[in-house]
């Protein structure tokens, strides 16, 4: 089983500790794209219209500044850099050594700099989207789509890929040989069900630390559905299947209103 998040777009900046050790990160073979991308986004973080080209607002200008000296800040574990609604949900920044292990195996946060890394990856905090086009890379999202299929289709290796992502990351990464399955949440009220977005990355942050914890490995979108299902009466009301002939399958977590 893989389990694909998204980062989150504010992080915690780690007060000390080495900077960010290339080598070292999941996915060694992908170290010299992350080394453009970096570079590349301490280049434009540098220019006056940094602000425009990374597409944030005034009140980021700290987070954009500290981009030039991305590859000196100090780094710490992508469980304790990532906050966030899905990420406080999954509680990652107290998972202990075991369930950074399982994590280390079996989850990867799609990132616009480092392409994937694993919980126990240590990373700076930075500020960039997938969206974003840098210089002659172009458009993030594009660029690791060239990058990214080889390490995770090997990483998944004709197993349960488990995806909480959203549209911007898909783009960069889509499974080609394993069982695909897309997290989608809806709340009910009243007898009336809706798509939500906040509380869809709260849930999905929930079904992460239930699966990391849970002793089941799902094989099939079933067994997914069956594992999510031990967390009705908790988190959940209901949980549902759609098969999809094209694109992943669609696991649906129905929270009550």
């Amino acid at each position: 089983m893989l389990i694909l998040l998204p980062p989150s777009e504010g992080k915690t900046a780690p007060a000390s500790g080495a900077p960010v050790d290339l080598a070292a990160l999941s996915h060694p073979t992908l170290e010299e794209h992350r080394r453009r991308v970096g570079d590349a986004l301490a280049a434009v973080s540098g220019r006056r219209d940094a602000m425009d080209l990374l597409g944030v607002g005034a009140s980021l200008r700290a987070e954009v500044e500290r981009n030039r000296t991305v590859w000196d800040n100090p780094a710490a574990t992508s469980s304790t850099v990532y906050t966030g609604v899905l990420y406080d949900a999954a509680g990652m920044a107290d998972w202990d050594a075991a369930a950074l292990d399982k994590a280390r195996e079996s989850v990867r946060i799609v990132s616009a700099l480092w392409g994937a890394v694993s919980p126990a990856d240590r990373i700076p905090a930075y500020r960039l989207s997938m969206g974003t086009g840098l210089a002659d890379l172009g458009k993030l999202a594009t660029f690791w789509k060239r990058h990214l299929p080889g390490e995770l289709d090997a990483l998944a290796d004709g197993g349960l890929v488990v995806d909480c992502r959203s549209a911007s990351y898909v783009a960069a990464y889509r499974p080609t040989d394993s069982p695909w399955v897309a997290v989608s949440v809806q709340r009910e009220l009243n007898g009336k069900r809706a798509v939500v977005s906040h509380m869809a990355k709260h849930t999905r942050g929930l079904l992460a630390a239930h699966l990391v914890r849970d002793d089941a490995r799902p094989e099939t979108a079933a067994d997914l559905a069956d594992a999510a299902a031990g967390m009705i009466g908790d988190a959940l009301v209901d949980v549902s299947l759609t098969a999809k002939a094209k694109g992943p399958d669609e696991l649906t977590l129905v929270i009550a209103g």
